[in-house]
């Protein structure tokens, strides 16, 4: 499953999701899904745009993390 750790960046560099919006020029609507993990994609002009103003790198935004089923084996989602 991807992650999304908008939340821990921000956080990192003391930036409100107003602070961000401003110097993206993304809705705070948008930047709440993205925060939320609700997103269903991203476009990379977006992410550059995040990633520049935060000073990081993708990896630093986007994790991946292996599901796991009930019996606890490792398994790979679509």
């Amino acid at each position: 499953m991807i992650v999304i750790n908008l939340d821990v960046m921000m956080a990192k560099r003391k930036m409100s999701l107003n602070e961000l919006s401003d110097r993206v020029g993304i809705t705070l609507a948008n930047l709440s899904i993205l925060k939320n993990n609700k997103a269903r994609a991203i476009r990379f002009s977006t992410l550059n745009a995040i990633c520049k103003a935060l000073n990081c790198t993708v990896g630093d935004i986007i994790e991946y993390v292996p599901s796991e089923d009930e019996d606890g084996m490792t398994i790979e989602e679509d």
